[in-house]
């Protein structure tokens, strides 16, 4: 298991992605950190092994109470870019509308963060 991303530290990651406004505009580090927390922040929020959320190359979290998913691929997964994912968790982009954009890919009935993100309030980072 990693180690868990100390809130501070994720806290300043984010807040510097965020301060960028694209998160291309931060050095790879940063955005991974970033990411790598956010995720970690889902799965404490949502715990549970039903949805696999990944944001490729950065990381994936098992979430979402539910049938737990043990072997191969699972059936719930949500697939998106960094810059999304982190739009996502801080609540600058909602899950209806980058569904209805098709920046996420999502398969599987259970594979919905509608209510489950934002995990992190971009406001009070600034």
């Amino acid at each position: 298991m990693p180690r868990r991303i100390g809130d501070v530290e994720g806290r300043d990651a984010v807040a510097s992605v965020v301060r960028a406004d694209a998160a291309t505009s931060v050095d790879r580090s940063t955005l991974a950190l970033a990411v790598r927390y956010t995720l970690q922040l889902l799965a404490e929020r949502a715990p549970g092994g039903t949805v696999e959320v990944r944001v490729p190359p950065f990381g994936a979290v098992q979430c979402i109470e539910g049938p737990r998913h043990t072997r191969g691929t699972p059936p719930n997964v949500v697939e998106t870019d960094a810059a999304t994912w982190l739009g996502l968790a801080t609540g600058s982009l909602a899950w209806a509308d980058v569904r209805a954009a098709g920046r996420v890919h999502a398969s599987g009935q259970r594979a919905d963060l509608d209510g489950v993100v934002p995990v992190i309030d971009a406001a009070r980072l600034a």
